[in-house]
């Protein structure tokens, strides 16, 4: 099992950037792919970014492409999501999640493990 918890979200004005971590526990962090997912008010969940296990394969959502990169530091147990030129649109509260079984799956039931959310909120 692990637990995950997300931080580094915030108020940051259109066209800004924010990084966000994901800081795991346990010592099998490695075996996991890690998402990210966002839920905007009034919104389902929607896919952000996937990594693979060793962070060697990306993949993600087309509204974000170009704009936000995913990587992972497996000796940090920390999966991080970069996030520039921001939109007002990309307001929601996001999730870093993790899974055995399936390889950057952008699906959010293949995945096992949830954070609690970190709030990002870009406005002017």
């Amino acid at each position: 099992q692990v637990q995950l918890v997300e931080s580094g979200g915030g108020l940051v004005q259109p066209g800004g950037s924010l990084r966000l971590s994901c800081a795991a526990s346990g010592r099998t962090f490695s075996t996991y792919t890690m998402g990210w997912f966002r839920q905007a008010p009034g919104k389902e969940r929607e896919f952000v970014a996937a990594i693979s296990r060793g962070g060697g394969s990306t993949n993600y959502a087309d509204s974000v492409k170009g704009r936000f990169t995913i990587s992972r530091d497996n000796g940090k147990n920390t999966v991080y999501l970069q996030m520039n030129s921001l939109k007002p649109e990309d307001t929601a509260v996001y999730y870093c999640a993790a899974g055995t079984k399936y390889y950057t799956s952008s699906y959010g039931p293949h995945y096992d493990y949830w954070g609690q959310g970190t709030q990002v909120t870009v406005s002017s």
